[in-house]
């Protein structure tokens, strides 16, 4: 089965629903802080960069083609915000991996009603190493497809559809980075995490298309982590458990 991106961006809804839940605020805290910070940092390269390195860009294009200008122009800042974007969100998912783990481990103890006792810190360290570890994994899978589609962006003629492409790479990314967060709890391999999505390719795309639109929305991209988080809980819960 393909599945369904509509039920996927639903996940993600579900998720934002769930974001006030006051078992789980400490948890959404940390998250929330560390994609605040970094995203407000991400604003500011793209603000005070982005006209240089378009310009740049531009520079390069041969004298008999500088017609196209009109249209390089909003397709070349277009590819930088999303790779300055993809950027920032790996060393976000990097920092905030643990606390991430944690969140899905309560928002699955919560939704099948389990009391569980507040997180200790010697849990909190117990999961790091797993955590890193688990974000190594992802950047392996996720570094050569990065080449490969800066390689393409660059190309005459590719180009023009290197924004499409780049969109849905993310979207297929966040479904695997926050779907992993559940399974990795469960104890399912990297590897076998991405064949269960693959067995709905596009219920993962409409989740994570969802998610990543959502990040590319100033205010609601500083909230988008948790949410996407929560609501990766309940799709594992509901269609891989």
């Amino acid at each position: 089965m393909i599945g369904n991106p509509v039920k996927g961006g639903r996940y993600v809804l579900r998720g934002l629903a769930l974001l006030a839940e006051k078992k789980l605020r400490v948890f959404v805290l940390i998250p929330l802080i560390i994609n605040i910070l970094l995203f407000s940092i991400a604003l500011s390269v793209l603000f005070n960069q982005l006209p240089n390195w378009i310009d740049s860009w531009l520079s390069l294009l041969p004298g008999f083609l500088s017609f196209l200008e009109f249209i390089l122009y909003p397709l070349f800042a277009l590819t930088a915000v999303l790779v300055v974007y993809y950027s920032f969100s790996i060393l976000a998912n990097i920092l905030a991996a643990p606390f991430n783990g944690l969140l899905s481990e309560r928002v699955e103890q919560m939704v099948s009603k389990r009391e569980v006792a507040d997180a200790s810190f010697k849990e909190l360290l117990a999961i790091i190493p797993r955590s890193i570890g688990r974000e190594f994994a992802k950047l392996a899978y996720y570094i050569p497809r990065l080449i490969l589609l800066l390689i393409l962006s660059f190309i005459p003629g590719i180009n023009l559809f290197a924004p499409l492409f780049w969109f849905l790479f993310g979207a297929w990314m966040m479904a695997i980075q926050y779907c992993d967060y559940p399974m990795d709890n469960n104890n399912v391999s990297f590897s076998a995490m991405r064949s269960q999505l693959k067995k709905q390719r596009f219920t993962g795309l409409g989740f994570g298309a969802l998610v990543q639109l959502g990040m590319m929305v100033p205010i609601l991209n500083f909230i988008m982590m948790p949410v996407a988080v929560i609501g990766a809980t309940l799709y594992w819960i509901e269609e891989h458990s």
